[in-house]
């Protein structure tokens, strides 16, 4: 945590739609655990608490306190989520750069999140998986892997080269297929489908999924489905719900 030195801000979390002053049981960021509370502004307010004008540093501590006054709120409130780290100078910049200006683009996003939850999916192969379909299912690779048999690594430096190649195009193939199919039994009762990058080499899909709040259990199903016809294969990793981070992402200038 590094100090800034410009004193006292307020720190924030997100932003409702709400009318009235609100407090929650959650504590703010840092070690102080400070109230956190709303500073409203007609139908819109900005959940913050105090803190001091720091660079809050990603630590699992710093993250958890800021995920658990976010799952708080959830449970009573649509949300925005605010970036990690988003200091405000001090309580009335929060309404004259934030809720004033952006009143009608705020309150369109709430719109937009109104009775809708981010649910997220990863899936992986398991190891060797999708290594051993792609030797049993293109001959080309089985052939060039079968010349390599009883040859040195020297003697076979290039062979051995496009061999890795040719595995790659055909595991981005089989990837791009996979996800293909997984995410065409989730889009129908899904809002939107975001997909992230890839962060592994047996990673499949990196996806998350805004959906209304009533279909949450028909995305269930539809992954425990995947998981049961292809839980051999694959492995999938499910988790929600959690505030909308891969569809929200308030930024604000203080200064400008």
């Amino acid at each position: 945590m590094k100090d800034t030195g410009q004193g006292e801000g307020q720190y924030l979390y997100a932003i409702i739609a709400c009318t009235e002053s609100r407090e929650f049981t959650a504590r703010g960021i840092g070690e102080r655990g400070d109230v956190v509370r709303t500073v409203n502004f007609r139908r819109l307010a900005a959940v913050v608490s105090d803190s001091p004008n720091v660079e809050y540093e990603s630590s699992r501590r710093n993250m958890m306190a800021h995920t658990l006054v976010l799952e708080e709120v959830m449970q009573q409130f649509d949300l925005l989520p605010v970036r990690f780290g988003t200091i405000a100078p001090h309580a009335d910049s929060i309404t004259t750069r934030l809720l004033a200006p952006r009143y009608g683009e705020l309150t369109e996003l709430l719109e937009q999140m109104r009775g809708r939850i981010e649910l997220g999916l990863k899936v992986f192969w398991h190891a060797g998986a999708a290594f051993a379909e792609v030797v049993r299912d293109n001959e080309t690779i089985r052939r060039m892997r079968d010349a390599l048999d009883g040859r040195s690594q020297t003697e076979t430096y290039y062979e051995r080269i496009r061999l890795g190649e040719e595995v790659e195009k055909a595991l981005a193939q089989k990837r791009a297929r996979d996800e293909e199919m997984i995410l065409a039994r989730i889009r129908p009762l899904v809002h939107k489908t975001r997909t992230n990058k890839v962060v592994s080499d047996r990673m499949v899909v990196n996806a998350a999924f805004l959906a209304d709040r009533q279909n949450g259990l028909q995305v269930d199903d539809a992954v425990q489905g995947l998981n049961k016809e292809f839980g051999d294969r694959l492995m999938f990793k499910y988790f929600g719900p959690v505030p909308p981070y891969n569809f929200v992402n308030i930024v604000v200038n203080w200064t400008g």
